[in-house]
């Protein structure tokens, strides 16, 4: 079994004895160090798995040694011991390049936690340092998608919070996802929750939990999404759409590491790694008052943007290749490849829904080509209007039927799950007409046979 090495740095003889008690006991050897040039001469000795620092040394402070280690030993996480309370030294360690912080007076098991966190990342650490750029789920090799992978491996070592920017569709909750899935808590939960979709009266419980009988419907306990992400990560998508009185709260959790379920008397721990994005502009949502700066100071800690796919149009025949075959086997049909034709009309078109408009596009020019070949013509961008969706009663074939125009039911109605409805129908008469043969359907339709097997799979109608 390997033996781990920590360096600690601390001028108090006292709490020097104490955490080295403490990394004995978990079988890690120690050094240690009363300032920052002796600490420099062990970490260039020993190069240890870890480094603990005070802030306040004799001869400087924990934010320049912070900084020296990331030039000089950048494999070596390192953790600074901030005064209780302080979190902007905490923030300002963070922005330099620490791991994590833990406040005076030292937690015991606040420390083994951040301990072995940062023990998991150093022994990944070899690893990484020998492997090629593997893209993961960032796929491209324009620069711009090369840079964003080389910084998120960097972010995914630290466990600062990051604010990650970028227009809708250009994948920022892939980005959060990579960060998890390369950092040390990668084999914890990952939870991603969209802050625009929670209706505001139930975002309390839905964060934070709630107790059985603490309103009404509260029929069980419920653990909220902070404690379904303990030890892993918490993505929050669309951070802006907080409503102020949530940020409060939200900013309350994220400063004690602890939650307050609703109905609840006490807090309980929470160990996460924050993620947050929106496509929105946050620092001007502070400016006019609708986002708190107090919040967006600790939750852009470090932004990290995502580059818009218009940006980078040399990665687009690579996603669009890998796009299409996964779509080939969502619906266990032939792959079908672009014209060279296709892939020009894809690099000059902007695509301001950026990856997931990419997507939608090769998704309807898929189902709806006769070929296994898609031509420029079958795209609809640049050229006019696309032709009805996929979804609606457009392409429904309801002339083809012989149906009249049908009333619409009486009050409010959800149009996608009618126009799905109208769909379906469509689609049994046609099947019903040709007993079950779904190449005669289709032409009954006036749609491709893989355009049926598309909407067949998509309504769950196989």
């Amino acid at each position: 079994m390997t033996t781990h090495t920590a360096l600690i740095v601390d001028d108090e003889p006292d709490i020097r004895d104490l955490l080295e008690i403490t990394l004995t006991r978990m079988g890690i050897h120690t050094l240690t160090a009363p300032d920052i040039t002796s600490a420099k001469k062990l970490l260039g000795e020993y190069r240890p798995q870890l480094c603990l620092t005070d802030m306040n040394l004799p001869d400087g402070n924990g934010i320049e040694l912070v900084q020296w280690i990331q030039h000089h030993t950048p494999c070596t996480p390192v953790a600074v011991i901030t005064a209780y309370g302080n979190m902007d030294t905490a923030i300002e360690s963070l922005k330099a390049g620490a791991f994590d912080f833990v406040s005076k007076p030292v937690e015991l098991p606040r420390l083994r936690e951040l301990v072995n966190s940062a023990l998991k990342l150093s022994d990944a650490e070899s690893d990484a340092e020998t492997a090629s750029d593997e893209p993961g789920l960032l796929l491209g090799n324009s620069a711009e998608i090369k840079r964003l992978r080389n910084q998120v491996r960097k972010l995914a070592r630290s466990q600062a919070p990051v604010f990650i920017s970028g227009e809708s569709g250009s994948g920022k909750e892939l980005v959060a996802r990579m960060i998890h899935l390369q950092g040390p808590r990668r084999e914890h939960p990952f939870i991603a929750v969209n802050c625009g979709a929670i209706p505001s009266e139930l975002m309390e419980s839905e964060f934070f939990g709630h107790k059985k009988g603490s309103f009404t419907g509260a029929v069980d306990n419920k653990d909220g999404l902070f404690r379904s992400a303990d030890g892993g990560t918490l993505f929050l998508d669309e951070v802006a759409d907080l409503p102020l009185a949530m940020q409060v709260k939200l900013l309350r959790a994220i400063q004690e590491k602890a939650v307050r379920p609703v109905g609840d008397t006490k807090e309980v721990p929470v160990d996460i790694r924050l993620l947050s994005a929106t496509h929105k502009d946050l620092p001007g949502l502070v400016q006019e008052g609708n986002f708190r700066q107090d919040l967006f100071y600790r939750i852009n800690v470090i932004e990290l943007p995502v580059p818009a796919l218009r940006d980078r149009p040399d990665d687009i025949s690579l996603l669009a290749g890998h796009i299409l075959e996964r779509i080939a086997r969502e619906y266990e049909c032939e792959p079908a490849a672009l014209t060279p034709d296709a892939i020009d009309r894809l690099r000059d078109y902007d695509f301001p829904g950026n990856v997931r408009e990419l997507e939608n596009i090769l998704e309807r020019a898929f189902t709806l080509c006769d070929a296994d070949l898609i031509g420029p013509e079958d795209l609809h961008i640049g050229n006019g209007p696309a032709p009805a969706g996929l979804s609606g009663a457009g392409n429904t074939g309801m002339s083809s039927s012989g149906q009249e125009a049908m009333t619409l039911p009486e009050g409010e109605i959800d149009l996608e799950n009618y126009l799905e409805s109208i769909e379906r129908q469509a689609i049994e008469k046609a099947l019903e007409a040709t007993r079950w043969n779904k190449t005669a359907a289709a032409k009954r339709l006036g749609i491709s046979f893989r355009a049926l097997r598309y909407r067949l799979k998509k309504l769950g109608m196989e």
